[in-house]
């Protein structure tokens, strides 16, 4: 009752009554799929992988089961798909042709499937309907390389990204994350390729150029994912492995040598690994993401080659997906703060065994630095954890807030109840929702029964909602602190006057999180000889360090440090991670001069970049353009 008092209350802050009255916290407003008529349980898909003409050819197998036996009408999501034809298979075999049309095409969601039921199946309680399609060459989950764009340069490469709304570009699907599905495949490819999904990839597999898969687990529609290419396989251990060119085999494997380990020491903090295998794939630097955590093959990005295993919290944070989104995960995109900030959390904890708790303060540091930038751009009404969520871009509307707040949060139940209380609490809640959708408000709910009724006075509801509801941060959030990171904020400070010399600092010792921190604690007016010096004596502009590269070159921007502008266009051009490329354009287009120069940067690097990364860049610099 007081969660449904607030939400009121909150409501009338931010929208009209009229509109307060229809608004459903628990629909996905990004998609068309009727599912509360019909859901589909399994899909098996049939396609063939044409790099010519870069689309994919064949056919998917809806196995639906029918929550309303008097509808007549199937609605799917798709974006820029051209379906070929559509049957219903009956009981006995019989094949019959389906009538179907496309909806209004919406820039966001995409382009709606109405599929009439034939009159002789409406009533039954499951139908099967299968799809003939072709991908269209500029499907946004997929992106179509060159060879010169890969590693070895002699083969091309295929791979997707389905998070948040874009497994429907490849796939007519109900693309929601409410719908949990198994799935089947048969994946035709060229001979010399090979093809993985997030299924039960076979290190043995030979190349044939026909693949089968299945994933007997029910997953969300955003997981779904494929790649093929000249991919081959090293193991690092009994359960765990990693995929990827065979110029990037060695470095890979050195690099995330822990990743057995990271798995024995998860399932042993949160439960059984209820995945089979745990593998990695290492893709070309146009992936968009750091990671992805497609379940039993995570996707990363080459940019985590580091060569001193200095960015492989961004693997913690996919493995433990494995758990928190993967296992259970948000009903709708508005309660993404279940996956991402509740993963955040369990990825310092597992830094905190596999390395030590002073790495894991820089970065929890790093991420409450970034959490405070990111309440200087979000709007109010987006700063809740679980905000008003109906229009808009699925992609592109909390920054990292439900990343770095979700974590707080978490941190401050395990601060207030104790960890090993929390721990109980923890490991009851990935057991009960287990291959299971839920809300923010199921998950109040869950906590309120499970810890916050038996210690009455230690948190409250209300504080809970405020977590969920308001913008910003409580007045009693923990607000994270690092001894190194202090260190490095005083050395910037003393450098900065004239009190330290370069020669002064022990950057051999430091971590790059402490780095980074120096970075971005210089001061504003610092001169330009001062960042010259700084500059050549750290040689910031050549690191190999891809996060200390986008820390120094929005930096760069900010300050209209040209003599490194060369360099920061490099940068550009070696790394797709949105990430690592979207904050520097910004950056450029917002210092008061640059906002051409940035445009006529990302005319000539966009055919790199996937398409998910050039949107993201497209929107900043259209923000920046209206500011």
């Amino acid at each position: 009752m007081l969660r449904n008092l607030w939400l009121v209350v909150f409501s009338v802050l931010l929208i009209s009554c009229a509109e307060k009255d229809t608004y459903d916290p628990a629909h996905d407003y990004f998609s068309y799929a009727n599912s509360d008529e019909f859901v589909t349980q399994h899909l098996a898909l049939d396609l063939d992988v044409d790099f010519d003409s870069q689309t994919l050819t064949g056919s998917v197998m809806l196995h639906m089961n029918v929550l309303d036996t008097s509808a007549s009408k199937i609605v799917l999501d798709t974006r820029d798909i051209v379906i070929e034809n559509v049957v219903f298979l009956s009981a006995n075999g019989t094949v019959e042709a389906a009538i179907y049309e496309m909806g209004e095409t919406d820039a966001v969601k995409g382009t709606p499937l109405v599929i009439t039921v034939p009159g002789q199946i409406v009533g039954e309680t499951a139908v099967e309907v299968r799809i003939g399609y072709v991908t269209s060459p500029q499907a946004s989950a997929l992106q179509w390389l060159p060879p010169e764009l890969t590693a070895g340069g002699k083969h091309p490469m295929m791979f997707s990204q389905s998070q948040s709304i874009h497994a429907r570009s490849w796939i007519p699907l109900q693309d929601t994350p409410a719908v949990r599905i198994t799935y089947e495949a048969r994946i035709h490819t060229p001979d010399e390729l090979l093809a993985v999904m997030s299924a039960n990839n076979d290190p043995l597999t030979p190349r044939s150029g026909e693949y089968e898969f299945d994933m007997p687990q029910p997953i969300p529609a955003y997981l779904l994912a494929i790649a093929v290419g000249n991919l081959y396989f090293a193991p690092l251990g009994e359960d765990t492995g990693v995929y990827t060119e065979p110029e990037l085999l060695d470095a890979s494997v050195f690099e995330f040598a822990n990743t057995q380990d990271m798995l024995e020491v998860a399932e042993e903090q949160f439960g059984p690994y209820q995945w089979g295998r745990y593998d990695l794939l290492v893709l070309p630097p146009s992936f968009p993401f750091g990671g992805m955590e497609n379940p039993r093959l995570s996707f990363l990005t080459p940019s985590l080659l580091a060569g001193d295993r200095s960015l492989v919290s961004v693997v913690a944070h996919e493995l433990a997906h494995s758990w928190s989104g993967n296992l259970v995960t948000n009903a709708t995109w508005r309660d993404g703060w279940l996956n991402e900030g509740m993963t955040s959390y369990l990825e310092s904890r597992l830094m905190e065994i596999i390395y030590d708790k002073d790495r894991v303060d820089e970065e929890r540091v790093l991420g409450y630095e970034e959490l405070l930038g990111n309440f200087e751009t979000v709007p109010l009404e987006r700063q809740g954890l679980a905000p008003r969520l109906e229009s808009g871009d699925a992609d592109d509307v909390q920054g990292t807030i439900h990343y770095h707040k979700g974590q707080l949060f978490l941190q401050h139940l395990e601060n207030s109840f104790g960890r090993e209380r929390f721990d109980e609490f923890l490991l009851g809640y990935f057991d009960d929702f287990a291959f299971q959708t839920i809300t923010t408000e199921v998950f109040v709910d869950y906590l309120d029964e499970h810890l916050l009724s038996g210690s009455p006075n230690v948190i409250s509801l209300q504080q809970v909602e405020a977590w969920m509801y308001q913008p910003g941060l409580p007045d009693d959030a923990p607000i994270p602190t690092s001894t190194t990171l202090n260190g490095a904020a005083e050395m910037a400070a003393a450098w900065a006057i004239g009190e330290a010399s370069l020669e002064d600092m022990p950057v051999a010792t430091w971590s790059p999180q402490a780095l980074i921190h120096f970075i971005n604690s210089l001061p504003v007016n610092l001169p330009e000889d001062k960042l010259l010096a700084l500059d050549e004596g750290l040689q910031l502009s050549d690191t190999n360090n891809a996060e200390v590269a986008r820390t120094w070159f929005i930096q760069v921007a900010v300050r209209r440090y040209e003599p490194a502008y060369a360099k920061l266009e490099q940068h550009l051009n070696r790394y797709g991670r949105t990430r690592l490329v979207a904050p520097v354009y910004g950056a450029l287009a917002a210092n008061g001069q640059d906002a051409g120069l940035a445009r006529s940067m990302f005319a000539k690097a966009r055919g790199a970049y996937h398409p998910l990364t050039n949107g993201y860049i497209e929107r900043t610099l259209q923000r920046e353009a209206n500011e």
